[in-house]
Order: structure tokens, then C-alpha cells, then sequence
């Protein structure tokens, strides 16, 4: 059985980098995988994407144009909007792969155009990394709940009219996807309830499996041969806080961590702490934190993000929504714990004061007692630790993960070929 994944990247953001690892899980149990992307940064002979930089630089200008529309809405909030309606060319490069299953992931970006996903004539996964499969065009619905009907009216876009872009893009979604063979994938519980109360996905077979890591290259480090490495104090508590841009994501709830420092500096850890930052380089002007910030900057590799999470005594992880939470998984592989919020994907990875703590939703007073809780008694972070470490080791392994994927492909594939023979 030959496999196929469709991502907009192998593995730039969080989203690729989930495929790459079950492209790369699948692969080492024996399946027949490959990827094939718009933007290829590995050099991996199994992910395909255009070889000609031509190519690579039209796909580039595509995003110019296929952002156009949204100039009609001058009130519309800076977040990721995506339309998809220009036309691409992937169906003629599957039929060349000619897979039997086909995984797709997040194909946002101008890579897919919504139509071309009703031309692939396959038995069809698709495997969630946001919200954007069953929404009008929004990747994170915040307060919005739109989605369960016909969008429209979109908070996103400013809009006050019903038929808006979000409507548009909502219906060309309900006529092009109304008869596909289609399975969902969510890595997450929260993520999955969200999709079963959409108007596209209702009716949808929607099976839960979370994100795979490498637990080999995510384990614990020793924590002072870690900081040396970083150059990290080894005197210090160290709170560590991370995502691609990690300070100006406001879904990423930097400024709920900012808060909670602030009412830490307050109490007795004022000269005991100091914070790790990566996904970002200091800025010009650096936020005040309350505490000495030391920052990383962007960490592209598995080894260096092992050990900035082994460096560090707890994750803070402060999201308003994650449809999993991938950085909260590999902070529990090296043994870190994680403090977030009691909702969306990270309740599916934290188990409350078993391995980190799961604060009241976005009460900063609540995230600050959960941080201090974590790190105050060193027996108590030393089986947090333990349990961190033996939960992702659990529920997180790669090869477990990409045998449930296989599983779900084989019994597609299977009935799918008995329908044919039927007919």
C-alpha cells in the first residue's frame, strides 16, 4: 500500500513537522510513504516538490494573489485568512505517484485550491493541525461558533454581512466536498468535538491520534551539561516558553505569561528565576518580564530543541487554542514539566499535578500558582519529571503512533477495494 501526504511544507512550522515525523514513522515500519509539497526544505528523496526555483518563486507570488480579496475588508484582524481559490497542478503529480491512500495535512498557503481535493479520486485522510478544513476561511475560530452552520457575518473578517467571504468560502467547501470518501484525523479531543459539530464534518468518521514524536532525539539531557551548552546560569529556576514567532502570536498567550511573571516577581522568587525564550530573538525594545530573559532564537533541529526543553525546570505553554500542543509533547519526552491552560488540545498531553498543571482558563493568577507548584519542592518536580518523561514515552511514541495510522489506512484501503470489485 502506497501512501501518500500532502503538505504545504516537509518541515517548516509545527504543522509539517507532525507529517514529516509520521512520513518518517510510517516508513520505518515498513509502509510505502512519501510526501509531496510546495515548500521542501529537507533533503529527504521521498518528499517531492517543484525542483525549479521558478517554480518555487511563482508559488511565492501566488500568495500575493491569492491574498487580494481580503484587502476588501480593511478591519479584518491580521490573522491567517485562507481562501484557496487559485488553481494549482497537483492533481497531475498524484496520478504520476499514483498512491493508494492519500493524508492531507495543512494545505493552506495558495498550495490547494479547494476544488482540486474532489479531483483526487482516492480514499482520503485528512489529519487536522488547525481549524481551517471546516471553517469559512479562519485557521482559529476564537468566540466564533459559525462554523457549526454557514459562517458568515465573520468576526475575523469585520464583517457584518452574511453573505461575506467566509460565507463563499464555506459553500464552495459544502458543494466540492459533498460526496467524498473522506476520514478525519484529530490530534486532539477538543479538536475532534470541534469538527463534529461543524456543518461540513458532522457526518464524518473523525478518529482521534495525537502528534508523534521521536522519543529517542526527544529525551532527557543532562540539565547542567544543557545549560552549559546554551549558556544558561546553572544557579537559577529556569522557565522555559517557546513557538514560531513566540512573543507576537497573540493565540500563543505571551502576554498571559508576561502577567503571570509579574505577579511571581511579587512573591519570593524574584531573585530565584529567570526566563528562556525560543521562536524568537530579543527584540529592540525586549517586554518587561519582570525577570532576566535570556533569548534563543529560532531552533530549527531536533537535538537543540531537546535541549533547551532539558535545560529549563518547566514549560510554560499559555495558549488560547491548540489543536494539539505540540510543544508541551516534546517538553514531557526530555522530562520537562508543562504548566498551560485547562483547555483546547494541551488537556489531551497534561495531566494535572501528574506531570505538570493545568491552570484555570486564562486566569494569569491561576498560571502563576501552577508555575511555582511545579518548581517549589524538588522531590514533587522530580516525579513530575518522571512522569512526563513515561507518559510521552506512553502515549507519544512515533511507532505507535504511525501503527494506528497504518491501521486506519489498511481498513480504508481494504473497503475501498471491495467497493470496487462490488461494483
Amino acid at each position: 500500500m502506497k501512501v501518500l501526504h500532502i503538505s504545504t511544507s516537509d518541515t517548516n512550522g509545527g504543522a509539517a513537522r507532525a507529517t514529516y515525523r509520521l512520513h518518517k514513522g510510517l516508513r520505518k515500519i515498513g509502509v510505502n510513504s512519501q510526501m509531496l509539497v510546495q515548500e521542501k526544505s529537507s533533503d529527504d528523496k521521498t518528499v517531492f516538490a517543484p525542483e525549479i526555483r521558478l517554480f518555487q518563486g511563482i508559488a511565492r507570488a501566488k500568495l500575493t494573489f491569492e491574498a487580494l480579496p481580503l484587502k476588501l475588508y480593511p478591519q479584518r484582524e491580521r490573522t491567517t485568512f485562507s481562501l484557496q481559490w487559485l488553481p494549482d497542478k497537483i492533481v497531475p503529480k498524484v496520478t504520476q505517484i499514483a498512491p493508494d491512500i492519500i493524508n492531507l495535512h495543512w494545505i493552506s498557503g495558495g498550495f490547494m485550491q479547494i476544488e482540486t481535493i474532489t479531483k483526487l479520486q482516492r480514499p482520503l485522510v485528512w489529519t487536522l493541525h488547525d481549524m481551517w478544513a471546516f471553517t469559512g476561511g479562519c485557521h482559529c475560530n476564537g468566540d466564533c461558533d459559525r462554523y457549526q452552520a454557514s459562517c458568515g457575518g465573520c468576526p475575523m473578517l469585520g464583517s457584518q454581512k452574511d453573505r461575506d467571504l467566509s460565507r463563499w468560502i464555506w459553500q464552495r467547501k459544502a458543494k466540492a466536498w459533498k460526496n467524498l470518501n473522506l476520514t478525519i484525523v484529530s490530534p486532539s479531543s477538543w479538536l475532534a468535538k470541534c469538527a463534529s459539530s461543524s456543518s461540513l464534518f458532522q457526518n464524518l468518521r473523525i478518529e482521534v491520534i495525537p502528534n508523534g514524536l521521536d522519543t529517542q532525539k526527544y529525551r532527557p539531557i543532562n540539565q547542567r551539561i544543557a545549560r552549559e551548552i546554551l549558556n544558561l546560569p546553572q544557579d537559577k529556576h529556569l522557565i522555559l516558553f517557546g513557538a514560531i514567532q513566540a512573543t507576537s502570536d497573540k493565540r500563543k498567550g505571551f502576554h498571559l505569561l508576561q502577567a503571570a511573571l509579574k505577579e511571581l516577581s511579587k512573591a519570593e522568587w524574584k531573585d530565584r528565576l529567570e526566563i528562556v525564550i525560543f521562536g524568537a530573538s530579543q527584540p529592540e525594545k525586549p517586554p518587561d518580564l519582570a525577570f532576566k530573559t535570556h533569548y534563543l532564537g529560532h531552533l530549527y533541529d531536533d537535538i537543540t530543541l531537546a535541549t533547551a526543553y532539558s535545560a529549563a525546570d518547566v514549560m510554560v505553554v499559555p495558549s488560547f487554542q491548540e489543536a494539539f500542543g505540540q510543544t508541551a509533547s516534546e517538553s514531557l519526552a526530555c522530562g520537562t514539566p508543562v504548566v498551560a491552560f485547562n483547555a483546547t488540545g494541551l488537556k489531551d498531553i497534561v495531566d494535572h499535578q501528574y506531570n505538570g498543571y493545568l491552570a484555570k482558563p486564562y486566569e494569569v493568577d491561576d498560571l502563576a500558582k501552577g508555575i511555582a507548584w511545579v518548581i517549589e519542592n524538588q522531590e514533587r518536580h522530580q516525579k513530575l519529571s518522571h512522569h512526563a518523561r513515561e507518559q510521552a514515552e506512553q502515549k507519544f511514541l512515533i511507532d505507535t503512533i504511525a501503527r494506528r495510522y497504518f491501521n486506519l489506512f489498511e481498513d480504508l484501503h481494504v473497503k475501498h477495494v471491495s467497493h470496487k470489485t462490488s461494483a
